[in-house]
């Protein structure tokens, strides 16, 4: 469409409309919007995006000196600022076997129940946020390949000397994709950072801001709690590569915020089947 416009002679001339940017602009607002989600393109997705961090996580050189150095670097790190306490944590769980294993496999299958069912979650029940929610999550975990490629990691049960207990060989429990005969399927030397705890502090943070039942409400804020208990437990990470994990997931709040102007917690709850105006937020 063209618009007018008056000369100084008085005589009114056609210019032309940006038609084009203005759809370049639309097409923006429409990605940037809260859509409901398609059940098959969500399923393909996740399959997909695991599928893909799973195989450059994997990929990533197994630099074993280097990840052994950075071990005994992070340990002394953690000696100074008088947070090593992983070694009395992790004889401590051993020593009581019905603990130790219960947290072996805690470790080992919650990370993809709890946020599996999160997400199936907030497909049904907050779906006009379900789509930032998972950009978050997305995001932290994309991120946090950077880390595992630019600082290879020994976990504390792998470090020379034998001061932790591999809680998982020890008890020969099914857990853990970096023990037991499972070890040849996950890259040993990705421990920094800590996805269980940047997946399970995205769980956490959504179900505490999003629930409406107290109890559930207490449960998300425990459970990266128990997470981070766990996996120094287990000797599988230390301290630190939980506050990796935290700043991933800072990460991927920022990406998301920038994108759709907003934290996905404050976007509406409800959005139309067909896009369209926004309905009334309902928490």
């Amino acid at each position: 469409m063209d618009s007018t416009v008056t000369t100084p002679g008085g005589r009114k001339e056609a210019v032309p409309h940006p038609v084009a940017e203005d759809a370049g602009r639309g097409v923006l607002r429409r990605l940037r919007s809260p859509r409901r989600p398609r059940l098959w393109f969500e399923i393909l997705l996740i399959v997909v995006s695991y599928w893909t961090y799973s195989l450059i996580r994997n990929a990533v050189p197994e630099q074993k000196a280097e990840a052994l150095r950075n071990a005994d670097w992070i340990w002394r790190v953690e000696h100074r600022l008088g947070i090593a306490v992983e070694e009395s944590v992790n004889h401590a769980a051993n020593s009581v076997t019905w603990l130790i294993v219960g947290m072996n496999y805690y470790y080992a299958t919650l990370h993809f129940v709890v946020t599996l069912g999160v997400l199936i979650w907030l497909y049904r029940g907050h779906p006009g946020r379900y789509a930032a929610t998972r950009l978050v999550l997305f995001a932290t975990t994309g991120v946090a390949l950077a880390g595992y490629y630019l600082f290879p990691l020994a976990p504390p049960r792998l470090m020379d000397g034998g001061v932790f207990i591999d809680t998982v060989r020890v008890h020969q429990t099914w857990g853990s994709m970096a023990s037991g005969d499972l070890k040849n399927m996950s890259n040993q030397y990705a421990a920094m950072p800590s996805m269980h705890i940047g997946w399970s502090l995205w769980c956490g943070l959504t179900i505490f801001a999003l629930a409406t039942v107290p109890w559930a409400r207490v449960l998300g804020a425990l459970y990266p709690v128990a997470t981070l208990v766990v996996i120094v437990a287990t000797a599988n990470h230390f301290w630190l590569d939980a506050v990796g994990g935290v700043l991933c997931l800072a990460f991927g709040f920022a990406v998301t915020a920038l994108w759709y102007g907003s934290l996905p917690y404050a976007l509406p709850r409800l959005v139309p089947a067909g896009g369209g105006p926004l309905l009334p937020s309902r928490a």
